[in-house]
């Protein structure tokens, strides 16, 4: 069946190890575009740190979407209107952030496009995540947080040894009552339960009216195996982990080596 639509993950999927898109992949993107596919970016970052991408590929008409926070918001990029908006309350910031902190980990929220954490050793993975993002970064005990705030996502952050040693520690119940994912070695995110980047992709389609069987989705990270699994065709990174490449149909090569585009030209170019 003809490919109408492409959800494409961002950092290890479409960028390369230097956070580009190489004029390969832009070519390709530019290809698919001009034979009426509609192309979507589909990223764990927040909707600022995407804005530059999107005008750098000329995805940012009037007919272009764009999926951030890992699912949790779909919206058209030109008018901003929301299609999908799955966030958190003050209430459950206030759960998440006590069971990371007895957990022993450091803690981050983004909310209205901005960083929140209450750890005044402010984590070098919190600025890490502020300055790729292109969010601001602040401090705020809990307890100066505002009550009525939303939130999109949140993220218990350290050294990949101390999540290691932290996760095992986390109540139970969490896991049941949110999306948890390990999106990096070093990133655990907390979404609303609603929130993944598959159902983003499974409502943006419906909305377009296109049909699972024509949709293909590329990824290379755990938080992109539901994306994986959902397409009529499922592409994982050659740098993917074990577990995108178990739920993929195929497989292209790395991000290193323009991956997005062969997979492209290869799969939804093809004849």
């Amino acid at each position: 069946m003809t490919i109408k639509l492409i959800a494409i993950d961002m950092d290890g999927t479409l960028l390369n190890n230097e956070k580009r898109v190489t004029r390969e992949n832009k070519e390709a993107l530019w290809a698919a575009h001009e034979a009426g596919i509609q192309i979507v970016l589909c990223t764990g970052r927040p909707t600022p740190g995407v804005i530059d991408y999107l005008e750098e590929l000329g995805l940012d008409k009037a007919d272009d979407y764009i999926i951030t926070y890992n699912g949790a918001l779909v919206q058209n990029i030109h008018t901003r209107s929301v299609l999908v908006d799955y966030t958190m309350t003050y209430e459950d910031y206030m759960e998440i952030e006590q069971a990371v902190s007895k957990a022993g980990a450091h803690f981050h929220a983004i909310h209205d496009n901005k960083l929140f954490t209450p750890n005044k050793d402010i984590s070098p993975y919190s600025v890490r995540e502020s300055f790729l993002s292109n969010v601001p970064i602040s401090y705020r005990t809990p307890e100066e947080m505002d009550a009525s705030a939303h939130f999109n996502k949140m993220m218990m952050i350290d050294d990949p040894a101390v999540l290691d040693a932290a996760i095992p520690r986390l109540p139970e119940e969490l896991w049941e009552k949110y999306t948890i994912l390990r999106s990096e070695p070093f990133f655990l995110e907390f979404l609303n339960k609603q929130a993944s980047k598959g159902n983003a992709v499974k409502a943006l389609a419906e909305q377009l009216g296109v049909a699972r069987e024509e949709v293909m989705t590329i990824g290379d990270g755990a938080n992109d195996t539901d994306m994986i699994a959902y397409a009529g065709l499922g592409v994982a990174m050659e740098n993917a982990v074990d577990e995108v490449k178990d739920a993929a149909d195929v497989i292209t090569r790395s991000n290193a080596d323009d991956g997005v585009a062969h997979a492209i030209y290869t799969y939804a170019l093809k004849g």
